[in-house]
């Protein structure tokens, strides 16, 4: 049974509030195997309901003069508002027959345990459950009762699901969560995670978590930087994870690929470079990362001057909707495809089963260098100048800059050291005479420089440690280093001047673990309009900031607070050097510093706080798409897209 027929079973019950309906007949059966029931979603023959000690009744009713059969499983599902979850004891039952003087008969059960139900007559199916007297037996059952329907909807075929009970949840919970902040004891933890094997399990999750009232968190591959895929502040909620959905297409001939959201970067990759030599794909530098986040918030790489984002690179999709159908582009709308494409990171309009994507020419050969210069060598200058050249080289040439804290070769002290890791699609020798012109002042020598494929150069940006022998099949691999740790962004249109660097360091400086990264923009990401998709930051944009800080305490600690506090600190610093009105950030980076909603409500105005800074103009049209596909906002977390009647 899926959400559409949930839709159809009770619309059927709205419109039959006007017949003349008795119960005839009631045959009850315990402990039954149950099984998914055909029904016809024109003539509404069959509507069931689940109770947890799977005891079944038979209703046969005439109406209007035809005999038509229902199938009632009594209390529970989609009715639990009306008649709870019951869980019923053992023993007896006896059946007995009530008039109620108005002409219309009742039929009271009376079972084990001191439970009495009363089912048909005045209200007819919709009011078939009425709980008379209860006794203490009585329990609810939450994670049972969804359990039980995933169960019954599969027809008995097991998605894989683990509570907190099994010895395996707790690896199956911790293994793909890249933030450790997220895995301390004090952080709520789901009820259940679920791994559906196909694209029918998901639509099935999303109908049984939509009856029993859960909270549906989609993970990919757990990179998000909030832990907002795993953590929730509404009970009860469960994990959808994705693992299992990962299969790549490469079509070579079309230049394009199917891609399953469970699937992560580096199974894209080297999905691509087992077909060609000469195709690629525009994504991320971590290999880990998930197709599925990834894509839903835009996405980029070493290849984003040249060919823009990921999320560009979508031509399909296939996403299951918050009735539990399954849409492709043409079956969603141009709207609702436009929305998915960077602006439904965390899933605020469904659940991305898969991704078509174009790929992209690069030529055989690729050169790469990663040189580090400390503020002893003069790296104050070279940043500064970078700020002036990096937008403007050739689409072909990345070049970005990764601030760590180093030690001193000349007097042992802690200091920064600035790494211009560079990718350039072509030979070594082009890229020296280029750099020669354009930045003379890095000094870069071919013996800097190493040729290799690109997907080489996906080994050696995105795999550690890289030692260049790794073998292609890394790139295959989930396990990787984990870190406790917070970020922040920024961008930036005007270069930050030398005194503005100089109180970057000191900052840097008063830190362990500090790290910035500079992401230069410009080549085709001047040419796109900043409406092409939700992504808006485009024409004007120099370069983007990352601000990171690691620490090696779990979870909320008197250390972590002072960790937050630095980063915050340094954030309010940079305010001055950075875009304005709004002040924008990258949502694949998530901030909840930004602001949230609390326990699933919120308003426009909340979400405003930071929609603006992630999506700018393009946050109203979200909203409008959201407020038509999902408005009842099922599908949301503490950063999701609000609709326009929320209040």
């Amino acid at each position: 049974m899926r959400g559409g027929d949930m839709v159809g079973c009770g619309t059927e019950i709205a419109e039959e509030r006007s017949r003349d309906v008795v119960v005839t007949e009631i045959k009850m059966h315990n402990n039954i195997p149950l099984r998914k029931h055909s029904w016809d979603p024109l003539s509404f023959k069959h509507c069931r309901f689940l109770i947890q000690s799977y005891l079944y009744f038979e209703l046969i009713s005439p109406v209007r003069g035809e005999p038509t059969q229902r199938q009632v499983l009594v209390g529970g599902g989609w009715w639990r508002w009306l008649a709870a979850v019951v869980v019923v004891g053992g023993g007896g039952w006896r059946l007995s027959e009530v008039d109620d003087g108005g002409g219309r008969r009742w039929m009271t059960v009376v079972v084990g345990g001191g439970l009495t139900v009363v089912v048909g007559g005045g209200w007819q199916w919709l009011a078939a459950v009425v709980v008379v007297r209860v006794s203490n037996t009585l329990s609810v059952a939450f994670n049972d009762d969804i359990i039980d329907c995933l169960f019954i909807e599969t027809e008995g075929l097991p998605i894989p699901i683990y509570t907190a009970g099994d010895a395996s949840f707790t690896k199956i919970l911790q293994y793909p969560t890249h933030n450790l902040r997220f895995l301390s004891p004090s952080n709520p933890k789901p009820n259940l995670i679920v791994t559906p094997l196909n694209e029918d399990d998901v639509q099935t999750v999303r109908f049984c978590a939509d009856s029993y009232g859960f909270r549906v968190k989609i993970r990919s591959g757990g990179h998000d930087y909030e832990g907002l895929s795993i953590v929730s502040d509404e009970a009860p909620y469960l994990i959808l994870d994705m693992f299992n959905l990962r299969s790549v297409d490469v079509d070579v001939n079309e230049k394009t690929a199917w891609v399953q959201s469970g699937a992560t970067l580096g199974e894209l990759y080297y999905a691509i470079a087992e077909k060609s030599k000469t195709l690629a794909f525009p994504g991320g530098l971590c290999a880990t990362v998930g197709v599925g986040g990834h894509l839903s918030g835009g996405g980029y790489g070493t290849l984003l001057r040249k060919y823009g984002l990921a999320a560009d690179q979508v031509i399909d999709a296939r996403i299951v909707n918050v009735h539990g159908t399954t849409l492709d582009r043409t079956l969603m709308g141009e709207d609702l495809f436009w929305a998915i494409r960077g602006g439904s990171a965390g899933g605020s309009f469904g659940v991305i089963l898969a991704w078509k994507v174009k790929l992209v020419s690069v030529p055989r050969t690729v050169t790469v260098f990663s040189v580090g210069r400390t503020l002893e060598e003069g790296a104050t200058e070279l940043v500064h100048k970078w700020q002036y050249v990096a937008d403007k080289f050739p689409k072909e040439l990345f070049m970005r800059i990764a601030f760590h804290l180093t030690n001193s070769s000349k007097t042992g002290e802690k200091t920064v050291t600035a790494f211009f890791d560079t990718l350039y699609l072509g030979g070594a020798d082009e890229l020296v005479s280029l750099l020669e012109q354009r930045f003379p002042e890095l000094g870069i020598q071919q013996k800097d420089c190493k040729e290799m494929s690109w997907i080489q150069s996906a080994l050696y940006f995105g795999v550690r440690p890289y030692n260049g022998l790794n073998p292609l099949h890394d790139l295959l691999s989930r396990d990787e280093d984990k870190s406790t740790y917070k970020a922040k962004s920024d961008y930036v249109k005007e270069p930050i001047s030398i005194t503005g660097l100089k109180g970057i360091w000191k900052r840097l400086l008063e830190e362990e673990k500090p790290v910035m990264v500079f992401v230069p923009y410009g080549g085709i990401m001047d040419e796109i309009s900043e409406s092409e998709i939700p992504f808006p930051h485009r024409k004007g944009n120099k370069f983007m900031i990352q601000y990171l800080v690691y620490w090696n305490e779990k979870g909320v600690t008197q250390g972590a607070a002072h960790h937050m506090k630095w980063i915050r600190n340094l954030y309010a610093y940079m305010e001055q050097y950075v875009s304005k009105n709004p002040r924008t950030a990258y949502i694949n980076y998530r901030d909840i510093d930004l602001g949230r909603y609390m326990n699933g409500t919120g308003s426009y105005s909340q979400g405003e706080a930071w929609g603006r800074k992630y999506f700018n103009g393009n946050f109203d049209r979200l909203v409008k798409v959201k407020s038509i596909v999902d408005p009842e906002n099922f599908f949301r977390n503490e950063q999701s897209i609000p609709t326009l009647s929320e209040s």
